[in-house]
């Protein structure tokens, strides 16, 4: 298994408290003494985790063009769940993203973000075509990637097809769709799907999906960013699964 570093104080955090496997060592810039440092610092003692102090150019040269706020973690290449991982019975909290083809890491670690935040059950992306979880990923991503689980899967059409078949209700995001998000019940085993920036659903994946949904616009903006439009949809999903007297 290959190592990399990842960058970013909400990151290298993520990794030392909720990493399945915690970093082999921590980089820190020489001139970082501020709390958040001293955080960082002390969890890492807490595990016996050694950290080098060393220069912001030492930074950039291990991990080129990534913004990093001066501190790197070498951490093991993470490896994506299966599509095994979707196998539990399809009971009504759960609640999936499915991200077909999303090619920017900065959308995708904001989507993985999201979907923390509103307690998805997991995120679903194809193997090929598609931004894996890079260094950068986790970057956008804020710690998110340790803390939600990402299932990679070689046809997404195809689980999404399996998916529908256990039991779940597969909801797509279309601007041509018919039916805006907040006329659709998207209560029980639910799957959001998202297509890739500009081209969105391929026609397998379109075709698979339960009903085709629309986020309502009144500008003259024609689409939103991958990332948005996500969490839009996952937030008025949570919204809509929440009891009634917490609305």
């Amino acid at each position: 298994m290959a190592d990399q570093y990842i960058g970013g104080f909400h990151a290298v955090m993520a990794a030392l408290e909720d990493g399945a496997e915690k970093p082999h060592e921590i980089l820190l810039a020489d001139t970082r003494a501020d709390e958040r440092a001293r955080r960082l610092l002390a969890a890492a003692q807490a595990l016996s985790i050694r950290v080098r102090q060393v220069s912001r150019s030492d930074l950039d040269m291990y991990a080129p063009g990534l913004r990093h706020q001066g501190v790197l973690a070498l951490i093991p290449e993470r490896q994506l769940s299966g599509e095994d991982a979707l196998e539990a019975p399809a009971t009504p909290d759960r609640l999936f993203l499915a991200l077909d083809g999303v090619q920017d890491p900065h959308n995708l670690g904001a989507c993985l973000r999201t979907a923390e935040a509103v307690g998805a059950t997991g995120v679903i992306i194809p193997k090929d075509r598609a931004a894996g979880l890079t260094a950068v990923v986790m970057k956008a991503a804020a710690g998110s990637a340790e803390r939600v689980p990402v299932i990679s899967v070689t046809n997404l059409s195809r689980t999404l097809g399996l998916m529908k078949e256990r039991g779940y209700w597969l909801t797509g995001l279309a601007g041509e769709a018919e039916e805006t998000l907040f006329e659709a019940d998207l209560t029980g085993p639910l799957v959001l799907v998202m297509g890739a920036e500009g081209a969105g659903m391929r026609r397998l994946t379109r075709e698979t999906c339960d009903r085709l949904v629309k986020i309502p616009m009144l500008g003259k903006t024609e689409s939103l960013n991958v990332s948005v439009a996500a969490a839009v949809c996952l937030y008025e999903a949570f919204r809509q699964r929440q009891p009634a007297k917490r609305r």
